[in-house]
């Protein structure tokens, strides 16, 4: 299992603790049923882990002007919406939740030039609360096609991800499906489109990231 770099560090902590911890169970002459008791528990939560900051790798097939999931999870908002912050008009939201089962890599959803990125501290509410993609902790990125159509999606912290990361800046040019960020803990993620765009996933849906196309977009 490929190991994402964002859990270099807490693995390597978690893979201490664990070794310690099973260490002075045997040395503290346990029961063997209670150093199981203990122990599996504790194995457990080191999978978990190990579960949660995997990187699969993702082999991309996708068409011109699809836009293809940038996160693993499942789609919990579609709707029309005034997007106020870079477009300043009416867009097509789509809302992906990333449990903490998920894969929680963050990807391009199309490929182009970063023409606006900007990151907004803010709250932490839960991650399903309308108002998280405009009060929470979040980044703003918009990409833009060759053939000129420009897509913005947000990374949003939730209640208990706290940990936003991004590899990306202005002006940089990108491919769909590739890294462009990591949120820790679960959360949300955020696509705004053009309203001409034909949606190709439904409610309660669940989308693999780089792999489901969301969308269609007008040629």
């Amino acid at each position: 299992m490929r190991i994402h770099r964002e859990g270099t560090k807490i693995i390597l902590i978690s893979s201490m603790f664990l070794l310690a911890s099973l260490i002075l169970l045997v040395e503290l002459s346990m029961p063997f049923w209670l150093v199981l008791l203990l122990g599996i528990p504790l194995l457990v939560f080191y999978i978990l882990i190990l579960r949660f900051f995997r990187n699969p790798y993702r082999k991309l097939s996708f068409e011109n002007g699809q836009v293809l999931a940038p996160c693993d999870g499942k789609v919990v908002v579609i709707e029309e919406v005034e997007e106020g912050e870079y477009f300043k008009d009416k867009r097509i939201q789509l809302s992906i939740f990333m449990s903490p089962l998920n894969v929680h890599v963050n990807r391009n959803p199309i490929s182009g030039l970063v023409t606006y990125f900007k990151y907004h501290p803010g709250k932490y509410l839960v991650a399903w609360h309308p108002k998280s993609s405009t009060e929470n902790e979040r980044t703003t990125t918009v990409l833009k096609s060759e053939s000129g159509q420009e897509v913005l999606f947000r990374q949003i912290a939730g209640a208990v991800a706290r940990r936003i990361r991004w590899y990306i800046k202005e002006n940089d040019r990108v491919e769909a499906g590739s890294e462009m960020g990591f949120i820790k803990f679960g959360s949300r993620v955020d696509v705004l489109l053009p309203l001409g765009a034909q949606i190709k996933v439904n409610l309660e849906e669940k989308v693999s990231g780089a792999k489901s196309v969301l969308a269609q977009l007008e040629k």
